[in-house]
Parts: structure tokens; sequence; C-alpha cells
């Protein structure tokens, strides 16, 4: 089990995202001691089209490193694989919905990606809370209010497979059950291949365990998972 003095996270969003997408989890993990570094992001001064996984990789590895130790590295979706992959300086990992590395990134739908992937421009409220739908009314409106555009290249190389050693600090796993972006028996079989901990959510989608109504419970339960 990770240490129970974990007092600092970073918490690494999804593609398209943003820091916003943690603001529950924030709350909850804050008002149980843990001070929180919710990551936005940034393109390079090329812009998106340019920006690479390695580039958003060094944003997560320095501002990991300037917490204090012990500390947890928490990531999503496409914060998952980045977080993975940087775990080396963390002393608790939890993966929510991650995109996995190679091989299991084989298992999931190949897309093709244009260099800039237009989520912002192509934003709909009404995809939005299909996409949402363990979620209220009003948490859709605010994501949907928030999307952005993301990096076709970033996205390209994570599903061509990103090779990943085994994390040596404990991990936790989050998987959705709902989860149509990243199945959640993908991530029970990294969690077994990992030998992680694994927190399986019925009824909830890929966002959901950051969205959703159930929320603040699931980030209750990682925080007790992280008190070990």
């Amino acid at each position: 089990m990770p240490p129970a003095q974990v007092r600092h996270a970073v918490l690494v969003h999804g593609a398209g995202g943003g820091g916003w997408e943690w603001e529950i989890w924030r709350r909850v993990l804050e008002a149980r001691a843990i001070a929180c570094v919710c990551v936005d992001l940034e393109p390079v001064a090329a812009g998106l089209a340019a920006t690479t996984l390695d580039d958003y990789r060094n944003q997560v590895r320095l501002a990991l490193k300037a917490l204090p130790r012990p500390r947890a590295l928490v990531g999503a979706s496409l914060g998952g694989l980045l977080a993975a992959s940087s775990a080396a300086s963390a002393d608790a990992l939890v993966l929510v919905n991650p995109l996995p590395p190679a091989h299991w990134s084989a298992q999931l739908p190949q897309r093709e990606w244009p260099d800039v992937v237009p989520w912002r421009r192509d934003a709909r409220l009404a995809s939005t809370r299909r996409a949402l739908a363990d979620a209220d009314d009003a948490t859709a409106l605010f994501a949907f209010r928030r999307w952005r555009d993301e990096s076709g290249a970033v996205l390209r190389h994570a599903q061509s497979g990103v090779a990943v050693a085994v994390p040596q600090c404990p991990v936790l796993l989050v998987a959705s059950e709902l989860d149509e972006d990243v199945p959640a028996d993908v991530s029970a079989a990294m969690a077994g291949a990992w030998g992680a901990s694994l927190l399986r959510l019925p009824g909830s989608t890929h966002v959901g365990p950051l969205l959703g109504r159930d929320a603040a419970s699931v980030a209750a339960q990682v925080v007790a998972w992280l008190r070990g």
C-alpha cells in the first residue's frame, strides 16, 4: 500500500480537457490534507500541431518533481498514460480509465487523428450530455464550455503504443464499467499484470469518476487507498 503520509498530489487531465476536470477531486483531497496541483497541459510555442507526447510528459514530470515527497501522481485517460510513464518519481500512482500503454493499446478502437483535433470547435451540448450520462445537467454545461482542441500527434503516439515500465510504487487503477473509450477489462488486465489494486465502478462512464454524480465518493475511496 502507498505511504500513509502522502500530503501532495499532481492531477493530470485527459485529452481535450484541463485542470478544471479535477475540481471535485481537488476539494475532496484537500479537505483530507492532500494538497493538489491540477496540471493544465500546454501546447508548445509552435502550436498544438507541433506538440508531442514528450512535451506533455515533461510538463508532468516537472510538476511532480516540484512537490515534496512522498507524493502521489494521478492521471485520467491520456493523463493516465502520461502519469504511468512518469511514475519513477512518484510514491503512489492512481490511474483513472487510463489510455493503456503497449501492448494493451492495440485492444482499443483505432482512429485517424488530424494534426489538430477540433474538439472545441465541434463541441455540442447534446454530445457532451451523452458522454456525461452519469453527471447532472449543470456539470454537462460546465464541461461543454471548457473542452479544448488537442494535438493529433499526441493521440497518434498514444494509439500506436507507448512503452511503459511496470511502476515500482503502489498503483491503483479505477475502471468505469460503462467506459466506451477504455473498456474496464483492459484496465483490469493492466492491474493484474502490474500487481495493482483495482476499483471497478458500475454505472460510470469514461469521465464519470471525475465529473459524474459519484465523483466525490470515488475521490474519497482513492484517499482511503492512499491512506492505506
